[in-house]
């Protein structure tokens, strides 16, 4: 299960890199459905899964991938803006800027589009870590991580997880 479904969201649509990937968020953590966009158009496999519209995106990604979604979006819908990995190593500003008919949805439509930092939330953090373990303990939350023995390892952990290896997050575990 996850946040958004718990939180009363009724349909949750993951986007990821793998066959694999796609399988765990549908088959083990209760995802909706699930694209893969290295293999499926993502604007058409969104529009397929999602047929009345997009109300809420929370963004790891930016570039291609929020520009399809964003495009799909229904007014008065939020952006939750946590991550931009696609824009990481180009030469731009954070958050990077949009693309202008991107901009232009956003505006047009009403949709907010902002940064989620957990700092700025830590007057609510003892409150999340209890709901959060609560659902952990429940099995009503699932935890996916791929762990790599020792801090050797690390540099090869690292590449794996940046082109796509792990599944869940990736851990590196220094001892017992």
């Amino acid at each position: 299960m996850y946040v958004g479904r718990l939180d009363g969201c009724s349909r949750v649509l993951g986007v990821c890199g793998s066959p694999e990937k796609c399988a765990a968020l549908v088959g083990e953590l209760g995802f909706t459905a699930a694209i893969d966009y290295r293999r499926d158009d993502v604007g058409a496999r969104l529009k397929e899964c999602c047929p009345d519209g997009v109300d809420v995106y929370f963004d790891n990604v930016g570039g291609a991938i929020s520009d399809a979604v964003i495009s799909q979006m229904n007014s008065g819908g939020h952006v939750v803006l946590c991550g931009q990995i696609s824009q990481y190593n180009k030469d731009v500003p954070y958050p990077p800027p949009l693309d202008p008919r991107t901009q232009e949805t956003l505006l047009r439509l009403g949709i907010t589009r902002e940064r989620f930092t957990v700092l700025s939330y830590m007057d609510q953090m003892d409150a999340a870590l209890l709901q959060l373990s609560t659902w952990v303990r429940a099995g009503q939350l699932k935890v996916r991580e791929t762990v790599v023995d020792g801090l050797e390892n690390m540099g090869v952990a690292f590449c794996s997880m940046m082109e796509g290896g792990n599944i869940g997050k990736q851990i590196i575990k220094v001892s017992d």
